[in-house]
């Protein structure tokens, strides 16, 4: 297994819940802190609070598609998709080397 994984601190994959109001309802959203991080960082590029993010965000979705079938796994692959956008603007700084991974 590849080391760099291996060793992540456990506190990046533990869970934490987080209060959201979406569309005048409250709900819970439970992640990966990693998570978290990930969407405080997105919400703050924007102004914006990260409950407001979210929020904002289920609104668009609802919009264009209807519904939200599971937020928690919304929120994840929105982290994911931000990630991929931001390794295809600099590409050069999160090459590893397949041997790193050896």
């Amino acid at each position: 297994m590849c080391h760099l994984y291996a060793s992540t601190a456990p506190a990046r994959y533990e869970n934490t819940t987080r209060s959201v109001r979406l569309q005048g309802c409250v709900t819970s959203v439970r992640l990966e802190n990693e998570f978290w991080e990930i969407l405080d960082a997105l919400a703050a590029s924007q102004n914006l609070s990260t409950a407001r993010f979210i929020s904002q965000l289920y609104s668009e979705v609802v919009e264009e598609k209807g519904e939200v079938s599971n937020l928690a796994s919304l929120l994840r692959v929105v982290c994911a998709v931000h990630l991929q956008q931001t390794a295809d603007l600099v590409p050069d700084l999160v090459a590893m080397p397949r041997s790193a991974c050896l």
